[in-house]
């Protein structure tokens, strides 16, 4: 079964979850405010995706342009990128899909349908 990180507020976590529900796939929701990853959880969500570290950041998010990350992020190392996900969920680009043997960043419908269907 998926596991999918969503804040419930945010509008595309819900699109992505009517997606699921339409083509009938099941999946345990994890509230990413309340229960965000940890660090040695997102280092492993990272391994198994194959995408850029900046592929996991809620590039739109508030956390991120408060934080001017668009402009420190390049001049960080990975493990304080890490260090810093971990630190806020709503930092973490949403929704966060983990399956037996992919992770997916956001919800682009094409991807996920190659990977789920």
């Amino acid at each position: 079964m998926l596991t999918v990180y969503c804040y419930s507020r945010c509008t595309t976590c819900q699109k992505a979850l009517k997606w699921l529900d339409d083509k009938g796939i099941r999946y345990n929701v994890i509230d990413i405010k309340a229960d965000h990853p940890d660090e040695e959880t997102l280092k492993k969500y990272h391994a198994v995706s194959g995408l850029p570290l900046k592929r996991f950041f809620n590039t739109s998010g508030i956390p991120y342009r408060e934080f001017g990350l668009a402009k420190k992020l390049p001049e960080m190392s990975e493990e304080e990128q890490f260090a810093l996900l971990a630190t806020d969920g709503m930092l973490v680009k949403r929704p966060l899909v983990i399956g037996d043997d992919f992770v997916l960043t956001g919800f682009r419908e094409d991807e996920w349908a190659e990977k789920l269907l």
